[in-house]
């Protein structure tokens, strides 16, 4: 994935076969003859100039991105040690007690909150976590009591967001906007729609070249030196990394600000969106929905209302909801007025248990059961493409191959500068850097190429809408740099 394969000037002191593998026969796409090639040797040398750019201009981002990311995807683990005590019992038990009496032990503890969630403990040493609005915290917190389910002593209370400890929850936060709000999230949104472009351009690039031994496609050559060595090793790497750098920049652009609302709009349309479980007992709204959710279950307005005061509790849901097949990580969201129990699964690891049902509170009626089997194709790889970007599909090699591929970036945009760096003409006195593929590589392309590549371009610029403007800035910095220049030529 060469980012300074993009280079029309090479030092008199480099590797005089840095470029032995490369296609030969690629004619400078500003020839004044303006002859037109078709296949890739007219492509090519477009392809160099945009990923030279970009690489250049956008992989500040990416290693912005890339840092954040290592550190989130060792969060998972870190936590585990920082949070000890909160996460784990002191001894384990014979038997757990009832999850009333857990939630009535956190609520003694922290009298000003409202438990909104109860997390039964998921493993034997593990603690419950009773979840609750608590006043002064900012929006989206919580607060998290965390309860002993044999001896009901309260280990510990944190400030959560959603299922992150402070520790994770910062990072994330730090990874998606660099602790900025809403005006730093564009910094993210920017890398990841970049980042699939650079990532394919580099694969096009890498492979296209020509090579004597075929193996230096996916293996670093040995024995070379200077330029030829750190292209080697930019080139292997970015391709070994290409699929899991286009997954990243894919599954990222759903939580972005714009491309993902576009995103979510076409999920609907295609019916892929994730269903709701309807909670209500009396024709009020469904609950629970989940991400891109858009779909609407039937209300169940047929059934009466519950009296106020007929309640089974939080253990009859959970036998309910175990009864009906929900018994894995449980996650119980308490009623609130018109609204039942909702006991969703919540162990996304491959094979992931998100079944999830709606319990009256009056008898212990399963309202509504919605089943991971049934969610839409779409849903279902949303659902899959998210966990896996968080690091929980396959769990700790999850999060290893997510620092692995966070390592590749930084490595890749080192070996890129340095590429840059290297290729600069080194005769000139003054102080001078590697310089791209001349322009007029679009002059070179055939119509039938050049259309629908405009046409495409201009498609994903619209439905991605951080690429469109950066690249449109791009291109109307790269004209006016262009103007300066043939006006400087012409007064030379």
């Amino acid at each position: 994935m060469s980012l300074e394969e993009a280079q029309d000037v090479r030092p008199p002191d480099a590797d005089t076969d840095a470029d032995a593998d490369a296609d030969p026969g690629i004619s400078d796409p500003s020839d004044p003859s303006g002859r037109r090639t078709g296949g890739w040797s007219a492509l090519r040398p477009l392809v160099l100039r945009v990923h030279f750019y970009a690489g250049l201009l956008i992989a500040p981002l990416l290693l912005l991105a890339a840092t954040t990311g290592l550190l989130y995807a060792g969060s998972w683990q870190a936590e585990k040690i920082l949070y000890s005590d909160e996460l784990t019992v002191a001894r384990v038990g014979d038997s757990a007690l009832p999850l009333s009496a857990q939630v009535a032990a956190a609520q003694d503890v922290a009298p000003k909150g409202e438990a909104v969630s109860v997390w039964p403990a998921p493993e034997a040493d593990a603690t419950t976590r009773v979840i609750m609005e608590s006043p002064g915290l900012a929006e989206g917190e919580t607060l998290t009591v965390f309860v002993d389910p044999y001896t009901a002593d309260v280990r510990g209370q944190l400030t959560t967001v959603g299922d992150a400890l402070p520790l994770r929850a910062w990072l994330s936060e730090f990874h998606s906007s660099l602790q900025l709000g809403e005006f730093g999230r564009n910094y993210s949104e920017l890398a990841a729609s970049w980042l699939w472009v650079v990532a394919l351009g580099g694969v096009a690039l890498w492979v296209g070249r020509r090579r004597k031994r075929r193996y230096r496609l996916v293996l670093p050559e040995r024995g070379a030196a200077g330029l030829r060595r750190t292209l080697s090793w930019h080139g292997t790497v970015g391709l070994w990394a290409a699929i899991g750098l286009v997954a990243l920049s894919a599954t990222g652009l759903t939580w972005s600000k714009y491309a993902g609302e576009n995103i979510g709009q076409l999920q609907d349309r295609l019916g892929g969106a994730t269903p709701p479980v309807s909670a209500s007992v009396a024709g009020g709204p469904s609950a629970g929905s989940d991400e891109h959710a858009g779909h609407t279950m039937p209300d169940g307005a047929e059934m009466p209302p519950a009296p106020a005061t007929a309640d089974i509790g939080i253990d009859g849901a959970v036998s309910a909801a175990r009864a009906a097949g929900v018994t894995e990580y449980l996650q119980i969201t308490l009623p609130a007025e018109g609204k039942g129990y909702v006991v969703r699964e919540k162990d996304r690891q491959v094979p992931v248990h998100l079944d999830a049902v709606a319990v009256d509170p009056a008898d212990g009626r399963v309202l509504d059961e919605l089943r991971f089997a049934d969610y839409p194709l779409l849903a279902k790889m949303t659902r899959f493409g998210i966990d896996l970007h968080m690091g929980t599909t396959f769990g700790l090699a999850n999060q290893v191959a997510l620092a692995a591929l966070a390592a590749a970036v930084v490595f890749l945009v080192f070996w890129g500068y340095r590429m840059w760096w290297l290729r600069r003409p080194t005769k000139e006195r003054r102080m001078s850097a590697g310089r791209p593929q001349p322009r007029g590589a679009w002059r070179r392309l055939p119509v039938t190429v050049l259309l629908p590549t405009a046409a495409v371009t201009a498609a994903v610029g619209w439905f991605v809408p951080m690429l469109g403007i950066s690249l449109a800035a791009f291109l109307l910095v790269d004209a006016l740099l262009g103007v300066v220049a043939r006006r400087r030529a012409r007064t030379a």
